[in-house]
């Protein structure tokens, strides 16, 4: 995989920063979700995006791995565009290789699993690492196996995803995407599609991972997850960044009259 090009400088990126957003803007047609988002996370870290549904959340996730193209702005990763390359002083789309080449640095888990249903565990976590990465089979299942492992579904391997429990099909994604072994990690509402008994059970996965030090980027409604292993906190609303800060402060002393808002009718 060829190592991408360092535009930090040329930018003004911060140097720590593996996800950087200037200027942001997404429409689709005359409907404008992304009115110019500013978002810096720091290597290392986890950031937790809350806000109405409709504030664009998730549609700014999703334009970080190239899913949404952005119509206007600056979007890095680990300094590099995902879905361009800069030529000439202009971006031009990549093919659809390179993206794959690139966003197989971004780890993704979405709402509902999205696992391979005539797939095992097992098969389902060595798929992209042998396809995409060119790992052996020997060499991705012996990692997948320790992924398996670490989320708790070692004796899951070779269960398909409908003999799963939401939370295990959940723990399942994770693993897949830390198989890729990326340089961030992006949550689209992880939780939300699960039982409320089966929460804890991700949400745990998520603090173990925080506590390694992995990037993550973490839209959620999970208000005390935030609250307890998140290092940012930003609150969306309208398609900007309303506010953003330590979660403790902003949970505690919002500062803008819509957060306070948001957040007295969600606590």
């Amino acid at each position: 995989m060829a190592a991408p090009l360092n535009h930090r400088e040329k930018f003004g990126v911060p140097s720590d920063a593996m996800v950087y957003a200037a200027g942001v803007h997404k429409s689709y047609g005359h409907l404008e979700v992304l009115k110019g988002v500013d978002i810096s996370v720091p290597a290392g870290t986890c950031t937790c995006i809350i806000g109405p549904s409709g504030s664009g959340k998730s549609t700014f996730l999703r334009c970080i791995n190239h899913l949404e193209e952005i119509n206007s702005g600056l979007l890095l990763v680990d300094g590099d565009f995902v879905g361009y390359r800069l030529e000439g002083g202009k971006l031009h789309e990549l093919h659809d290789s390179q993206i794959c080449q690139r966003r197989a640095e971004i780890g993704m888990v979405f709402q509902h699993f999205n696992l391979f249903p005539h797939m095992t565990v097992l098969e389902n976590l060595i798929e992209a690492p042998v396809r995409v990465r060119g790992e052996s089979v020997k060499e991705a299942t012996a990692y997948a196996e320790q992924l398996l492992e670490r989320v708790g579904l070692a004796p899951k391997r070779d269960n398909y995803p409908r003999q799963l429990s939401g939370g295990q099909q959940q723990r399942v994604a994770i693993a897949r995407a830390l198989a890729m072994r990326p340089k961030v990690l992006l949550f689209d509402e992880p939780t939300s599609a699960l039982d409320p008994e089966l929460v804890g059970e991700v949400l745990d996965v998520m603090k173990s991972l925080v506590k390694e030090g992995i990037t993550m980027v973490v839209v959620t409604h999970e208000i005390g997850f935030a609250r307890e292993v998140a290092d940012k906190l930003i609150f969306m609303d309208g398609g900007v960044v309303e506010e953003q800060g330590d979660p403790k402060e902003v949970i505690a002393n919002p500062q803008s009259p819509r957060t306070q808002e948001f957040l007295a009718r969600v606590l």
